[in-house]
């Protein structure tokens, strides 16, 4: 059973089959292990008994991942942080936006979530003494926002070469919901070629959010999204990189006290990001983050600055006058 690496080399799995699976969203050996047979019943036309052996196969041929708490320990210290380029943000995040798992931010319009992803770009390729990860940047653009005029500003800022930090920035335009999927997929290749340690996904639901209108689609939408963040979440902890991802909010319009916004998702993003903040706009160049969600970190909010250079920490003058 060691030799299947694929879903074509399961028993009874032809080519027809493999086309049916693959339409219904089973693609992988791992899709295959989970499912029950009715289900590839239904989806492939497979007869019970050959459904039953493929999942069989697909289960014993499959290294389950079982380690020791010791082990995941020595696991967790291999685990890289990346600097945002604001003291205050760092401590908020416990040292910086941190590989293995994926980031979200969200927040309205204007309030700088591209920014982040700016900052990042450069950030990332920093030397490990600086707060960088020394590695480059696979860009998933969902909403043509991706500027590298502010990338070369916010190079400069850090003394680095323009040139040099945006021939490691590779950027994919996504123009559709399964493309962007798709994007994410080819992403496994990527960075293992390309040397990747930063993934970013800016917008992560606009386009599912523009695609899957009205609440007939809403399954559907949330289907989609869920097999896309799964993508997002292996290829983060496989590879060792950090995914940052930015997401757009609705307001709650029945809600009568505290903030009506939201981040769109629900559930299946919010669970699958494993740290979430908040961003919003102040006065001027001031933005506020807050640290909603995280598995270690306690929840919090800082105050800083989007100016021409990028993020940067508020002045003494300022933090002063805020008093």
């Amino acid at each position: 059973m060691g030799d299947i690496k694929k879903v074509s080399d399961l028993p009874g799995i032809g080519p027809a089959a493999e086309e049916k699976l693959f339409k219904g969203g089973y693609k992988t050996i791992e899709s295959i292990a989970v499912a029950s047979p009715l289900e590839l019943v239904s989806v492939a036309g497979l007869g019970e008994t050959t459904a039953a052996k493929a999942i069989a196969a697909a289960r014993s041929s499959m290294d389950m991942g079982v380690i020791t708490a010791e082990e995941f320990l020595e696991k967790r210290k291999t685990i890289g942080k990346v600097t945002l380029g604001s003291k205050a943000i760092d401590e908020l995040l416990g040292g910086g936006l941190e590989t293995q798992s994926i980031t979200e931010v969200y927040g309205k319009y204007g309030t700088g979530k591209t920014q982040w992803c700016f900052e990042i770009c450069v950030t990332a390729q920093l030397p490990q003494d600086k707060g960088g990860l020394e590695g480059n940047v696979f860009y998933i653009d969902s909403e043509n926002s991706f500027r590298p005029e502010r990338v070369i500003k916010i190079a400069e800022k850090y003394g680095l070469d323009p040139k040099e930090v945006l021939k490691n920035i590779y950027v994919a335009r996504a123009y559709t919901a399964d493309h962007q999927m798709l994007l994410a997929e080819k992403a496994k290749e990527i960075v293992k070629e390309k040397k990747i340690r930063v993934m970013i996904v800016d917008s992560l639901t606009a386009q599912f959010r523009s695609e899957y209108i009205g609440r007939g689609l809403l399954a559907d939408r949330q289907q989609k999204l869920n097999t896309h963040m799964r993508t997002l979440a292996k290829i983060a902890e496989s590879h060792n990189i950090a995914v940052l991802v930015t997401n757009q909010v609705m307001s709650k319009p029945d809600q009568l006290f505290g903030d009506p916004t939201e981040p769109i998702g629900g559930n299946i993003v919010g669970h699958a990001s494993k740290t979430r903040l908040y961003l919003r706009k102040s006065s001027g160049q001031t933005r506020i983050a807050k640290l909603v969600d995280s598995p270690y970190l306690p929840d919090g909010e800082v105050i800083y600055r989007v100016t021409d250079n990028g993020i940067e920490d508020q002045t003494e003058k300022e933090e002063k006058s805020k008093k």
